[in-house]
């Protein structure tokens, strides 16, 4: 039996997951709400039925997932809009960063099915993390779809505590713009020892793509693998003695630093 899903936003992030589910099960009915046009006519282009506002959506219609993936600024705006699909077979998924259960809760019936899931960019690519979480209300069934679909953009996980998201977040989350700023200042340091700039920024791409392709592909932990790679007294141990001295304590506050964020975001 074919599902249905209504994604409520259609911007990057949710384009990207759209294009996976369809790939994934081209039967799938996929419904979109998104009043921008050229984002309608993009999510239209890979099959799915779009539609500029909750009014135009079909009567009766009662999707297995409603997926919102608008800003977290304007869910108070958007989500009550859809509170009458509430009460049936629906569960809602939120993807937006910083929104707790309890405040969608707070916009919908008491009893509704809610997930909350932190994806991150390169869902893009099918290459994201994703981490969800429910309340008490969601069926086993619903958690089967939800991975199911998720996993069209990337690796999905589950957590128990709702608490712990702010973690996710700062690790998995924002964990790509760490990625690339270690790429941007290796190449900088390449290039500040002479090579061509773009020869250097090149370098540190393909080297910290194919360190995270091999990290990913064996079994070996990322610890023994750096051992691997350090011969005694050689020139990688040379720049692990100088970036072993702060780097995990600096890493540490960092993620601190952007989880203490996440949850003052949460209490505003």
């Amino acid at each position: 039996m074919a599902h249905s899903v209504l994604l409520v936003g259609c911007g990057n992030m949710g384009f990207a997951m759209l294009q996976g589910w369809l790939a994934q099960d081209p039967s799938l009915e996929a419904h979109v709400v998104e009043p921008a046009d050229a984002l309608r006519a993009r999510a239209e282009s890979v099959g799915a039925k779009a539609v500029a506002s909750r009014a135009e959506l079909p009567a009766g219609l009662m999707p297995d997932l409603t997926f919102l993936a608008v800003k977290p600024q304007v869910m108070g705006d958007v989500v009550p809009d859809y509170a009458d699909l509430a009460g049936g077979k629906t569960t809602f998924l939120s993807v937006a960063a910083g929104t707790m259960m309890a405040s969608l809760a707070a916009m919908l019936p008491g009893d509704t099915p809610l997930i909350r899931c932190m994806p991150n960019t390169p869902a893009a690519i099918g290459a994201g993390m994703m981490v969800c979480c429910a309340n008490e209300h969601t069926g086993e069934d619903a958690k089967t779809l939800s991975s199911k679909l998720l996993a069209a953009s990337g690796i999905v996980e589950w957590i128990e505590d709702e608490a712990l998201m702010d973690a996710v977040t700062a690790v998995s989350g924002s964990g790509p713009a760490y990625v690339f700023h270690l790429i941007e200042t290796l190449g900088k340091a390449g290039a500040e020892l002479g090579l061509p700039a773009d020869l250097a920024a090149r370098m540190a791409m393909q080297t910290v793509m194919g360190a995270g392709k091999l990290a990913s592909e064996v079994e070996t932990p990322p610890g023994t693998l750096r051992e691997q790679v350090t011969s005694p007294g050689g020139t990688t141990a040379a720049a692990l003695n100088v970036l072993m001295e702060g780097l995990q304590p600096l890493m540490t506050n960092a993620v601190t630093a952007a989880r203490d964020r996440g949850v003052e975001l949460g209490k505003g």
